[in-house]
């Protein structure tokens, strides 16, 4: 009896340690945004937004972000991105995502969002950082809203200074800062751990040189 007792407990401990290991959430994702006036680094919440996420970082890492301007700034509200050129040429992008507003996130002073049309499917490239709490923004079931997939952890200062710049009208665009607000560049910034094995791996690329 006890053997069988001691069976059972190892086969509830395997059962149970594996469901943990299921259930482990999505490590988040960092995203650096370099721009004209400053850093701003975003952590992207990979468990409530897995479409969304994916499909942001794709677009970091083909680059599509680098050279684009904030190109819509409405203060007390939001600052908004990922679209177009310092001249207002607006790049092509991949086909929109579905939307995910549903996730519980909310649209709180200091997290990012999906841009859209009317169509809550029809996100593709551009983004905006809330500079206001805009809860009416959210999607509840029935009533989708806009898609929150991460917040800002560093750079609300700069995020602040983009939302006080002075806007005007360039063509039939509104809102558009006078003096072009440039992301420089857009990176993922991998995790310390996968920092520390590139790094290790450029030192034995560096000595199997020598």
């Amino acid at each position: 009896m006890t053997k069988n007792l001691t069976a059972t407990l190892l086969v509830a401990t395997s059962l149970f340690t594996g469901s943990l290991a299921y259930a482990a959430p999505e490590p988040a994702v960092e995203i650096r945004l370099d721009t004209s006036v400053g850093v701003i680094q975003l952590e992207l919440n990979a468990e409530k937004a897995p479409i969304t996420v994916n499909n942001f970082v794709q677009y970091v890492e083909d680059g599509h972000y680098d050279g684009l301007i904030f190109h819509r700034v409405i203060p007390g509200f939001m600052i908004q991105g990922g679209g177009f050129t310092p001249d207002m040429q607006q790049l092509d992008t991949r086909d929109p995502i579905k939307h995910e507003s549903t996730n519980q996130l909310s649209n709180r002073r200091g997290t990012i969002a999906m841009a859209r049309t009317r169509n809550p499917n029809s996100a593709t490239s551009q983004f905006f950082i809330n500079t206001a709490d805009n809860r009416r923004l959210d999607g509840v079931p029935g009533r989708p809203g806009y898609t929150v997939f991460g917040k800002v952890t560093e750079g609300m200062d700069v995020v602040d200074t983009i939302s006080k710049t002075q806007t005007g009208t360039r063509g039939r665009y509104r809102d558009v800062p006078v003096t072009p607000i440039v992301i420089n560049r857009a990176t993922v910034i991998a995790p310390e751990s996968e920092q520390a094995e590139q790094a290790e791996q450029a030192e034995q690329a560096e000595q199997a040189t020598e």
